[in-house]
C-alpha cells in the first residue's frame, strides 16, 4: 500500500500516524492522572431519608461497605466510630452501606447495640455497590474530598495513621 501513494501523500500519511500517536499518548495520560470521582447515588438510611452525593459535596466523605457477616467489618468498626468521633465536627461525614446481602433486621441490631453514631444506608438492590466501581469485597471504604474526588479506595481494613492523615489533609482544604 505505501509503494503506491506518492510522496505528497506518503508525508502526509506519517503526519497524521504521528498526531494520531501524540492523541492517544495525551488521552492515556489525562486518563492515568484523572482522580474518580463520586457516583451520583442516593442513599437511603435506615430511617428511610435519602442523602445524595450532591448534597455530600462541600465535605470530607467517607464511605464504608460493610457487613455484619464480616468479621473485619466487625472489627474496625470501632476504629470507624472514633474516626467519625474525632473528624465529625470537623466536616467528615460518614455512610456505612450495609450490602445487599445482609439482612436488614441485623444491619438494624447492630447499628442499635453498637450504637453506631453515623448514617448507616441499605444497599437493597446493589446499586450503590455497582456504582462504586463494582464493590464486592468488604470492607471496602472510601475517602472523598469537598469536590467529590476519590482520594482514596481502602480494600479491607485500612491503616488508622494513614486514614487520618488523608482526612486532616482534605478536611483543611
Amino acid at each position: 500500500m505505501l509503494k503506491s501513494l506518492n510522496a505528497r501523500h506518503f508525508r502526509l500519511f506519517i503526519v497524521f500516524i504521528a498526531l494520531a500517536a501524540g492523541a492517544l499518548l495525551w488521552a492515556l495520560n489525562v486518563a492515568r492522572n484523572a482522580q474518580p470521582v463520586m457516583p451520583p447515588v442516593s442513599f437511603t438510611n435506615l430511617q428511610g431519608q435519602k442523602i445524595s452525593s450532591e448534597q455530600l459535596r462541600g465535605k470530607v466523605v467517607m464511605v464504608n461497605f460493610w457487613a455484619t457477616s464480616c468479621s473485619t467489618c466487625v472489627a474496625e468498626m470501632p476504629d470507624m466510630v472514633r474516626t467519625y468521633q474525632k473528624y465529625h465536627d470537623k466536616g467528615l461525614e460518614f455512610i456505612a452501606v450495609a450490602m445487599q446481602y445482609d439482612p436488614p433486621n441485623y444491619v438494624l441490631n447492630f447499628t442499635e447495640t453498637r450504637q453506631l453514631p453515623f448514617q448507616v444506608a441499605l444497599d437493597v438492590d446493589g446499586g450503590l455497590a455497582k456504582a462504586f466501581d463494582g464493590v464486592r469485597m468488604t470492607p471496602t471504604t472510601f475517602v472523598i474530598d469537598k469536590k467529590g474526588k476519590i482520594l482514596k479506595r481502602y480494600m479491607g481494613q485500612p491503616s488508622m495513621e494513614e486514614l487520618h492523615k488523608i482526612l486532616e489533609t482534605a478536611l483543611k482544604a
